[in-house]
């Protein structure tokens, strides 16, 4: 799909290329260099996971442009614009703000009225549940650019084994750039006050067609159990016990964890109210309705 006249905004809650945010570059290559989308990527200057929808509000933010290359997107940051250099592929904007921020600065005053459609993520680890997802700075820049009236999409790739195969990447970026081209033109009827959620399981089926089924979802309404440790008097650090979020069996037939846990791909509607869209606009009712038919 091409992007025509009309510009792509990538934001992230992970930050610029690193250890904590091994997909933001290669899904910026495959969206640029292999489907030839216009795309502007504005994102947090460092990891800023877990902060859900938040704004600094006392906070001025500053920021620097970033020019991603080579192999892993390491590059360098400049205070002002400049021309692109040998091997560097692109200009971004690194800002010390929010995910949430990022996506209000960049449609409102880098680029007013330039923007057609926000991909928050790829989110480095699944989105599932209600307590992630109200959580996660992925969805949260999601949010906050479907509240400023923008077409958004917060992605994610849930870490199902240790140490991912970087074979895992390339076909998870295909995957996801055909699933968001068919949301893009089968946009539901609320047109921009809806979001989608997806969740990619980095399982091995990435690496064989058609082996991994897309299903719409419901959101698993899942609990919190404890999130920071005692260090000391009074002293808590943030060490989240998780076993409860993901569990292999406690997610419910149709919600997006169930999905991650059978080896599919979660696509779930949320309204601009972080609620999920009823299912009676869907039709769902019974599990094969909520099976992508189509070919990816």
């Amino acid at each position: 799909m091409s992007s025509g006249s009309t510009r792509k905004l990538r934001v992230n809650d992970d930050g610029p290329p690193g250890p904590e945010s091994p997909y933001i570059f290669g899904w910026y290559r495959h969206l640029t260099q292999d489907l030839g989308w216009d795309v502007k990527v504005v994102i947090p200057s460092t990891q800023k996971s877990w902060i859900g929808k938040a704004y600094h509000i006392q906070d001025i933010i500053k920021g620097r442009y970033y020019y991603p290359k080579g192999a892993d997107g390491q590059g360098e940051t400049s205070p002002s614009p400049r021309s692109l250099r040998e091997g560097e592929i692109g200009e971004w904007i690194l800002l010390d703000a929010t995910p949430a921020s990022c996506a209000n600065i960049a449609l409102h005053n880098l680029f007013p009225g330039e923007i057609d459609l926000v991909i928050s993520g790829p989110n480095f680890g699944r989105n599932t549940s209600s307590a992630f997802s109200l959580s996660s700075g992925t969805l949260g820049a999601a949010l906050a650019s479907s509240l400023s009236g923008f077409r958004s999409i917060a992605l994610s790739y849930g870490i199902m084994i240790k140490n991912t195969p970087t074979t895992y990447h390339d076909p998870a970026f295909k995957l996801s750039s055909k699933i968001v081209n068919y949301l893009l033109g089968n946009w539901g009827p609320r047109e921009n006050k809806l979001l989608y959620s997806i969740n990619i399981p980095m399982i091995e089926e990435l690496l064989h067609d058609d082996e991994m089924k897309v299903y719409w979802t419901s959101v698993w309404k899942s609990d919190y159990g404890r999130l920071f440790k005692e260090e000391g008097s009074l002293v808590f650090a943030f060490q989240p016990d998780l076993s409860g979020l993901l569990s292999k069996t406690a997610a419910p037939e149709g919600s997006d964890g169930w999905a991650l846990n059978v080896g599919a791909v979660s696509v779930t509607p949320y309204l601009t109210s972080f609620a999920e869209l009823p299912e009676d606009e869907h039709g769902f009712s019974c599990l094969q309705d909520r099976e992508w038919k189509f070919k990816l």
